[in-house]
């Protein structure tokens, strides 16, 4: 499998990979939204989501990010409401 990471994000990623996380999804925000990592954590043997720097719980397995207007990506549930 193939992930996209964004330039910014690789020495990030890659040291957090080399300390055990299991990284599933990242983007550095493009100076419009927060920077996200989300990662894989074993709960009672079954895998669950995390985004890493804000804690919240991401409650899907995949499609962790929409869209904007504006082409960006971004997770819902780390924007200040």
């Amino acid at each position: 499998m193939i992930l996209m990471i964004d330039k910014s994000m690789k020495p990030l990623i890659d040291w957090l990979n080399i300390q055990g996380y299991k990284t599933v999804a990242c983007c550095s925000g493009h100076d419009k939204y927060p920077m996200t990592v989300v990662v894989e954590y074993m709960t009672n043997g079954k895998p669950s989501y995390i985004e890493l720097f804000s804690g919240k719980i991401i409650p899907r397995k995949r499609r962790y990010y929409l869209k904007d207007k504006d082409g960006l990506y971004y997770i819902p549930e780390v924007q200040k409401r």
